[in-house]
């Protein structure tokens, strides 16, 4: 029987190509994300912001997953805002931008307007990426003020609280 020569590189240089590096990558990285205590600050300063105005809200904060960290209800709002708030949290981590330039940019009129079907997709006011040192952390969502600029006031006075904290 004739011996077969194998057309792969002899151990040797397949060791001498992984121990330097050629083909060897990292298996793992690090990634930055919102604490739960930053997260709860966070909220209870919207909550406050609207309360102050006059307006009862849910306030959801997620880490840099879409996951939620913390979610207020004040006591008089209502029964949907607790999942608007997660769900407002959520689109504005997930586009990356604030859920009322979303809500332009995904009009009837505009190309990317199907994307607001999507499950969990709130184009109203009041989603906001958390960003520190570059990095996307976490978002903070509102529900329950009277219109999505003013829910937009009280998600901003939530990241103004731990601005501080972040890395900017």
């Amino acid at each position: 029987m004739e011996k077969r020569r194998s057309n792969l590189p002899s151990w040797t240089l397949l060791c001498a190509l992984v121990s330097s590096g050629a083909v060897a990558q990292q298996a793992t990285h690090t990634l930055r994300s919102l604490t739960p205590e930053a997260a709860l600050r966070a909220a209870q300063a919207a909550l406050q912001s609207c309360a102050k105005s006059g307006f009862q809200v849910a306030v959801a904060v997620t880490d840099r997953g879409g996951h939620a960290l913390v979610m207020l209800r004040d006591r008089l709002a209502g029964p949907h805002t607790p999942e608007t708030a997660i769900n407002k949290a959520y689109t504005a981590l997930t586009f990356r931008m604030d859920t009322l330039a979303f809500a332009r940019a995904t009009q009837a009129t505009e190309a990317a307007s199907g994307i607001r079907h999507l499950p969990r997709v709130v184009a109203i006011g009041g989603g906001r990426p958390i960003d520190s040192a570059g990095s996307l952390v976490g978002a903070i969502g509102i529900s329950g003020a009277p219109g999505g600029e003013a829910d937009d006031a009280c998600a901003r006075a939530g990241i103004d609280a731990i601005r501080d904290d972040l890395d900017f």
